[in-house]
């Protein structure tokens, strides 16, 4: 799915008036009618709406959907905020529609004393401004804000939350925004949703199609899209009866050190999982053992280091090589890692202790070879690339380190984020909170390394193995709950992602 700042959903709004052709009255008579139809299945038959509505079209969408939520028998209560602006000509008109039906109780807000009480049965659906806004709110409509969000009801935001912005929320005082418990999004999410600082605004969010133009939309360029499973599976290898080891690739893993060999053993897992024909893990001379034991498919290569990384095997018996979980940052360490990205002949997986070792040595960044995949968690990635105020800044720092550096960067997170030397940004909406526990990430490390031993491209191998991470995740939840998840459970379950795949399941937003 791609995605579209707020001023390119503008434009894709415009476009579907002019070329579909379809008047912007009717453009909104379906978006209310998407909007209404999950209100009605969702909310029980009880439920009192007090719509809230300001003078543009996003109030327009929600004086229609009082007018559909009254034709259905229920009750509504609608109030108009006064902005000092004359309404849109499509808000008018819903105004219009209203008062001739006769149902719903409507008002104006003019001062604070006329701001609405709730009781126990109501629930807000917020249509005061939507993705046009352009800056913070203030004044009135700031302190109407702030009294539903004290109100202690249940808000449904109709496309985004008011007070939000689509994009950049620099400066934009957090009191002053809805806090929505549901968005329901139009067409596309708004990237701001994608960022964690505003979760408390935008709440659980779901998608409803209003039918813009999808030649619009197909001829739009946009470097931002979430990855969806028709994609990955177009990105996975398939297997010919007349395969073998050797077809699917032979990965080098160089992970471990006194005391952290568990991060090896699960990387080790996961590349395997993830299909890599061949696999030997590079290890310190005490974590052999470790590996032979946990993981008997494996191949050692034996560092002279009783200890820690410091050297590693020829590298061109090898399709692809990762490195970086557990391996530490001391000295000698930090002294093999150069030699590595300055000796291999192709890109590299880099993760853990080995981007600690980048942070510290800013300048090796320029000879890390090009189209190298660096998987940073938000707080490694603010020791390489520097402090941001938000995400959306971070966002865009993340972009410009991929193409200036010409790397793949994969920032972890909730919708973790890949930015690609051509300056694309793919969000991946699988995973769960339950994830977020010790060992996750070299699990990631290892399905990456594994799928780009097998001869995927280094975007391709990150899209597809963060995807595959993040299902695997959700499906071991279902099963487990996501308390109980840990990191092992994500290998155990990458067998049943890939068979999701496979299958051609949907996965909704």
């Amino acid at each position: 799915m791609k995605l579209f700042t707020t001023r390119q959903i503008a434009t894709l709004d415009r476009l579907t008036i002019e070329k579909e052709p379809v008047a912007d009255i009717d453009l909104m008579e379906r978006a209310a009618r998407a909007l209404s139809g999950w209100l009605l299945k969702e909310l029980p038959g009880w439920a009192k709406l007090q719509v809230l509505a300001g003078a543009g079209n996003n109030g327009g969408d929600a004086l229609a959907v009082a007018r559909h939520w009254c034709e259905s028998g229920r009750v509504a209560e609608v109030y108009l905020l006064d902005s000092g602006k004359p309404l849109s000509p499509s808000a008018e008109i819903n105004r219009q529609r209203l008062l001739r039906q006769g149902k719903a109780l409507l008002q104006t807000i003019a001062s604070a004393t006329d701001f609405p009480a709730t009781d126990r049965e109501t629930v807000i659906l917020d249509g005061l401004f939507g993705s046009g806004l352009s800056r913070p709110l203030e004044g009135l409509p700031a302190a109407l804000v702030r009294h539903l969000n004290a109100s202690g009801k249940r808000i449904i935001s109709v496309d985004i939350p008011s007070g939000l912005m689509g994009e950049d929320n620099t400066g934009n005082p957090a009191e002053n925004i809805i806090r929505a418990d549901i968005t329901l999004t139009l067409q596309f999410p708004k990237l701001s949703f994608l960022f964690p600082e505003n979760e408390p605004f935008v709440g659980e969010w779901k998608v409803l199609p209003i039918g813009l133009l999808p030649e619009a939309i197909e001829q739009t360029p946009s470097p931002w899209q979430i990855t969806g499973p028709e994609t990955i599976a177009g990105m996975l290898p398939r297997r010919s009866r007349f395969s073998h080891k050797g077809t699917f690739g032979h990965a080098l893993l160089i992970a471990g050190s006194y005391g952290k060999m568990g991060a090896a053993v699960l990387a080790s897992r996961a590349a395997l999982r993830a299909g890599a024909g061949l696999l030997t893990a590079h290890v310190p001379h005490t974590g052999y053992q470790i590996i032979h034991t946990a993981v008997p498919e494996a191949m050692c290569s034996i560092d002279p280091s009783d200890l820690m990384f410091t050297e590693f095997p020829p590298l061109e018996n090898f399709s692809a090589v990762g490195v970086g979980p557990g391996i530490g940052v001391k000295r000698n360490c930090q002294r093999g890692l150069l030699a590595l990205i300055e000796q291999s002949p192709r890109p590299l997986v880099i993760d853990a202790d080995a981007l600690n070792i980048l942070a510290e040595n800013r300048e090796w960044l320029k000879k890390v070879p090009s189209h190298s995949i660096l998987t940073p968690h938000p707080g490694e990635f603010r020791r390489l690339a520097g402090e941001t105020e938000n995400s959306w800044q971070r966002l865009l720092l993340l972009q410009k380190m991929a193409s200036d550096y010409q790397l793949v960067m994969v920032l972890k997170g909730a919708f973790t984020a890949v930015a690609l030397p051509s300056g694309a940004v793919c969000f991946n909406p699988t995973g769960n909170p339950g994830m977020a526990t010790a060992g996750s990430g070299d699990v990631l490390t290892g399905i990456i390394l594994g799928l780009l031993a097998q001869g995927l491209s280094p975007a391709d191998a990150a899209i597809a193995g963060v995807y595959l991470h993040g299902l695997a995740g959700d499906l071991a939840a279902r099963d487990l709950s996501q308390p109980a998840l840990t990191a092992g459970d994500l290998t155990q379950y990458l067998g049943k992602a890939f068979l999701e795949i496979y299958s051609g399941k949907e996965r909704e937003f």
